[in-house]
């Protein structure tokens, strides 16, 4: 890189920084500013927040590599999460904010009682906080390793030191500033990131190597450019079509949206997804904040990537078979000029950074409020919590740090967090609309998913010629899964009459509450269902319609770009006019 080049990379450092030292003393002030920004972010912020989160330094070659197997189809992978994600909109936006909580694990003893709903809270508080948010950033790290080693060619060995200069870095400013700082450096970062990504795309599509797009449409194999996958077995891709096999997709659009738990896109919102609604003004940003993230997340942001692993494929066709995510690096190296090279740097750094601060702040967020205020040191002053947060996070850094060592692929950890997590997705729904949902519930959801996944382990080791693979052992582990906990919810008592009645006055939600409704004829209900379930489905729709109109539009016919365009347009007003009848059907919150 050029001076100019480590000049722009060295602004956004410091500006990055300075943002932490501005809201430094803000964030001292209680852990609810710490960790929620004393419940004042605007909804645009707080979506920005969190695309800019999902946007890791890992998820361009994710993307990469996901286009590299299976063409452009291959992204319903991720892309079938829309649906989940819109049910999180319409359905527990609001109970989020309503519920009044610190953090997700929280809501864990208002909904639950007695000891098991303690020892649920406090294992899932060191479980997802520590081991679950150590893996995710490990990930994000070995990432950021591979561009390092593939934009300065920084040896193997070294490139370790550098990651952990990164991380510290990351970690200091997040642990000074808290949310509020976070939050704002997320907003910046994603556009840098985003800048950074279309420029490399315009460039690389339209150099003398690959001629613009209808030039690449011609060279590409069959199939590539599909939106929605040619269905057949694994096998018929070699020769040319580009294929996922019937249980793939099926799993991917059928289960595994519903069913696994996965950082951002959780079953009724969750993580630092739930961190940022519980973080909003109100009831009414909390459901535009989710909205937003959701449009931004899937139809805004994959295109470039897309792009850029299409030509790929035709630029580096030596790397498809073995290492096709760094067909992204390489085209950042060959076709960005100085200047444009350091921008892309520093947008990779940003993307980086803006992950790691909001995985340390949200799992410093459970390992403070959930574990060490809730059963180590209970009772002392917001001051003693404020300084604890900050030195878990620094701890929490060098942890994760460790942990990359042994991370070396970004795809197998993708597939570990969705298998070891696949069948806690429906409790995680149910236990905000269903009263008979207990501890017990949850408790076999998070613990026998990742009991099958490692039979499923054992079993493909001792049996090498029938392999039981991903997405297919989604049906077997989801299936497991949900017959389990069913059985043990009848199997065990109900949560106690008295915790579950003050849940119920606490968020009010609808649903199946027959028994515990009764007793709070008083309360007003909510009968915006059937605009719920309307908006979810109009949701969709414009999600979807929107991914068809952008490949349309680069890569289709005129007529087909109208169709598509005329279908987003539709349901726009459709959706608005939906969100306002919500709001009058909603009478629990003045401000929604």
């Amino acid at each position: 890189m050029s001076w100019f080049d480590w000049s722009i990379l060295g602004a956004y450092f410091l500006f990055t920084i300075l943002i932490g030292v501005y809201y430094a003393r803000r964030a001292g002030r209680s852990t609810e500013e710490f960790f929620l920004s004393g419940r004042n972010l605007p909804w645009w912020l707080a979506g920005l927040s969190m695309v800019a989160t999902t946007f890791a330094a890992d998820t361009p070659l994710a993307v990469t590599e996901l286009v590299a197997a299976n063409g452009i189809a291959g992204n319903w992978l991720w892309w079938n999460m829309a649906i989940g994600g819109m049910l999180t909109v319409f359905f527990f936006a609001h109970l989020w904010r309503r519920a009044g909580i610190m953090t997700d694990l929280e809501f864990i003893e208002i909904r639950y009682s007695g000891r098991p709903a303690a020892f649920l809270r406090g294992f899932r508080a060191v479980y997802l906080g520590l081991f679950m948010n150590a893996v995710i950033m490990g990930w994000v790290n070995v990432a950021m390793a591979t561009i390092l080693e593939g934009m300065f060619d920084v040896p193997a060995g070294e490139v370790f030191w550098y990651i952990a200069a990164a991380m510290l870095f990351t970690a200091v400013y997040s642990s000074l500033s808290g949310l509020w700082g976070v939050a704002v450096t997320d907003a910046v970062q994603f556009f840098i990131a985003m800048a950074g990504c279309i420029i490399l795309a315009v460039l690389v599509v339209d150099s003398p190597a690959i001629g613009g797009l209808e030039e690449m449409a011609k060279a590409l194999p069959g199939g590539t450019l599909r939106i929605l996958p040619v269905i057949g077995s694994v096998e018929e891709g070699a020769g040319g079509i580009l294929a996922l096999s019937a249980g793939a997709f099926v799993a991917y659009i059928g289960i595994q949206w519903w069913a696994s738990w996965y950082p951002g896109a959780e079953p009724g919102g969750g993580g630092y997804v739930a961190q940022r609604m519980m973080s909003t003004k109100s009831e009414r940003h909390s459901v535009f904040a989710v909205l937003f993230f959701q449009i931004a997340f899937f139809c805004i942001r994959p295109w470039p990537w897309i792009l850029v692993g299409l030509a790929a494929l035709l630029l580096y066709p030596e790397l498809t078979a073995t290492n096709p995510k760094m067909g992204y690096i390489f085209a950042m190296n060959d076709f960005l000029p100085a200047g444009l090279k350091g921008l892309m740097v520093a947008a990779f750094f940003a993307a980086y950074m803006s992950t790691i601060a909001t995985h340390l702040n949200w799992g410093t967020s459970y390992l403070i409020h959930d574990f060490w205020r809730r059963f180590i040191a209970p009772g002392r002053s917001e001051k003693h919590y404020v300084f604890a947060s900050r030195v878990t996070t620094v701890l929490l850094m060098a942890f994760s740090l460790l942990l990359t060592l042994f991370i070396d692929s970004i795809a197998g950890a993708w597939r570990f967090i969705l298998e070891s997590g696949a069948g806690l997705g429906l409790v995680l729904l149910l236990r905000w609309y269903w009263w008979r949902v207990n501890a017990w519930s949850e408790i076999a959801a998070t613990i026998v998913p990742v009991i099958v996944y490692a039979s499923i382990l054992l079993y493909n080791a001792l049996s090498p010629d029938a392999q039981i693979a991903f997405p297919q052992s989604m049906f077997l582990i989801v299936g497991f899964t949900t017959v389990t906990w069913i059985s043990l919810t009848y199997l065990t008592r109900p949560t106690s009459a008295t915790v579950l009645s003050a849940f119920y006055r606490r968020v009010r939600p609808a649903g199946a509450w027959g028994p515990v409704v009764r007793l709070h004829k008083d309360l007003p209900r909510d009968r915006g269902m059937g605009y719920r379930l309307a908006g979810w489905f109009l949701g969709v729709i414009l999600i979807y319609s929107v991914l068809f109109l952008s490949a349309e539009f680069f890569f289709g016919t005129t007529m087909n770009v109208l169709l598509w365009a005329a279908i987003a347009g539709a349901t726009i007003p459709a959706l608005w006019y939906l969100l306002a009848r919500m709001e009058r059907a909603t009478t629990h919150d003045s401000s929604f």
